[in-house]
């Protein structure tokens, strides 16, 4: 039985309603966010010395020769949380709002990587996380990884709905 035939059945119905419009909304603007917060990683993993578990650190800063990058990764590092939060809530609405049919797996997926990383970045600012956690929440949060698994079956559930 050749792949293709199973596409009929994970196309969706488009529905042009005024909430499903708004989800379409908060999907881009939930991407825009996801790309800013993962163009900071990037920066230092270009522009950063060190080693690469420093780069990918929430609080390093390098210390490299040029001031205009060290300015943009300070800016970048102080509004980090603040974006990350609000990409994680606007993720979350989207997919309900959206109607995101659950048996296409790559959506679940996101939804758990979406989660993962916003937690383990809670226990990273969180003041009364025990230091154990914090340390664990440093490994697993701070990670390109995730992103790009984000990205990828995303960008793949969304495929195969449209």
């Amino acid at each position: 039985m050749p792949f293709t035939s199973f596409l009929p059945i994970l196309r969706l119905d488009e529905k042009e309603t005024m909430l499903n419009e708004i989800g379409e909304g908060f999907g881009e603007a939930g991407l825009w966010l996801l790309v800013f917060i993962y163009v900071r990683t990037l920066l230092k993993l270009l522009f950063a010395k060190g080693k690469i578990a420093q780069r990918i650190l929430p609080d390093y800063h390098p210390a490299g020769d040029l001031p205009f990058i060290n300015r943009l990764l300070g800016l970048l590092n102080r509004t980090h949380v603040y974006f990350r939060i609000t990409a994680v809530a606007v993720i979350l609405i989207h997919v309900p709002m959206m109607g995101v049919p659950m048996q296409i797996l790559f959506f679940p997926a996101v939804i758990v990587l979406v989660v993962w990383q916003g937690l383990f970045g809670l226990f990273l600012i969180w003041r009364y996380t025990p230091q154990q956690v914090r340390k664990f929440s440093y490994l697993v949060h701070a990670q390109l990884l995730p992103g790009i698994m984000i990205g990828i079956f995303a960008l793949f559930g969304h495929m195969l709905i449209e």
